[in-house]
C-alpha cells in the first residue's frame, strides 16, 4: 500500500468508528493484505483520530478466539485515550455491536521500553512494570462481519479495540503468584455468569504481555512509560445489554465495575 491508500483505509475506518457505523469490508484499492500493511493503517487512524496511544490490547488469546475470528495468532491493536474509562463507569452501548465484556488482566509500565535487536525476556519485561491493575475491555469492530474480513482488516481496525474500563490497582504482592492459575468470575446484574483463570489468555497473563512488547519490537515500536497493556480476556466473553451491570471479581487482587445506561 502507498501513503494515499494507508490514508484512505484509516479515514475509512475512523469515519466509521466516530459515526457509529459499520462497514461490509475495506474497498480493494485501500485494503491491507498483510500484516505490516493492517498495522500501518492502524497507526495512521490514530493519528486522524487525533488520540494519543495510552494502551495496548491483544485480540485473540485462545485458539477457541482465533477460530471464531478466523486467524492463525493473537492481534494487537491500540487503546486510544478517549476510550479509557475509570473503575465504575457508565458506558453508551448505542453504538456497539459487539455487546460483549471482557475481563483482564492490565500491566502499566514505569519506564520505556526501547526497541532491541534481541526478543525481551519476561523477567526484562516484568521489571519494568510499576503497576498491576484489573480491567473490563468492551470491544467492538467497525464491519458488518468482524469474523470473514481477515487478520489484515482486523488490525488496521485496531484489533476490535473501543472501551476499556480501567479499574483499580493491585494492592497484594502478586510479582510471585501464577498468574496463569489465578481463577476470575463475573456477575452480571448480581448473577455469575462465566468463570475462567489467567491461563485463558496465551499461557498466561505474563506471557502474553511478553509477546505484545515483542510484537511492538518486531515492527520497531517502542512502548512508553505509563502506557499499559491488557493481556486479553480470562474468561468466554459475556454477552451485555444496555442497563446491564458488570463485576469481574479477581479474588484478593480485587474488583473491577462498568455499567451500561439503560437508553
Amino acid at each position: 500500500m502507498d501513503s494515499s491508500e494507508v490514508e484512505e483505509a484509516a479515514q475509512m475506518l475512523w469515519g466509521a468508528w466516530s459515526a457509529g457505523e459499520v462497514i461490509p469490508e475495506l474497498p480493494e484499492g485501500c485494503r491491507p493484505l498483510n500484516d505490516a500493511e493492517g498495522h500501518q493503517v492502524q497507526a495512521v487512524l490514530a493519528r486522524i483520530a487525533r488520540q494519543d496511544t495510552e494502551g495496548w490490547k491483544i485480540a485473540a488469546t485462545s485458539k477457541a478466539g482465533q477460530q471464531h475470528i478466523n486467524v492463525n495468532g493473537p492481534l494487537s491493536g491500540r487503546i486510544l485515550a478517549k476510550f479509557v474509562r475509570p473503575d465504575g463507569a457508565e458506558l453508551d452501548l448505542s453504538s456497539n455491536r459487539m455487546r460483549v465484556a471482557e475481563a483482564e488482566f492490565v500491566f502499566r509500565f514505569g519506564k520505556n521500553i526501547p526497541v532491541q535487536k534481541d526478543p525481551h525476556s519476561s523477567q526484562e519485561v516484568l521489571k519494568a512494570v510499576d503497576q498491576f491493575r484489573l480491567g473490563i475491555e468492551l470491544p467492538d469492530s467497525r464491519y458488518i462481519d468482524f469474523t470473514r474480513v481477515g487478520a489484515a482488516q482486523l488490525l488496521a481496525d485496531n484489533a476490535c479495540a473501543s472501551w476499556m474500563v480501567l479499574g483499580p490497582e493491585v494492592k497484594v504482592e502478586w510479582k510471585d503468584r501464577d498468574l496463569a492459575e489465578h481463577e476470575v468470575r463475573v456477575t452480571k446484574n448480581g448473577e455469575e455468569v462465566a468463570v475462567g483463570a489467567g491461563s485463558n489468555v496465551l499461557e498466561g497473563p505474563l506471557q502474553a504481555l511478553t509477546w505484545l512488547v515483542n510484537d511492538l519490537r518486531r515492527r520497531g515500536q517502542m512502548l512508553y512509560r505509563h502506557q499499559f497493556v491488557t493481556t486479553g480476556t480470562c474468561v468466554t466473553p459475556v454477552p451485555i445489554a444496555p442497563g446491564d451491570a458488570i463485576v469481574a471479581d479477581f479474588g484478593e487482587f480485587g474488583q473491577a465495575r462498568v455499567a451500561f445506561s439503560s437508553k
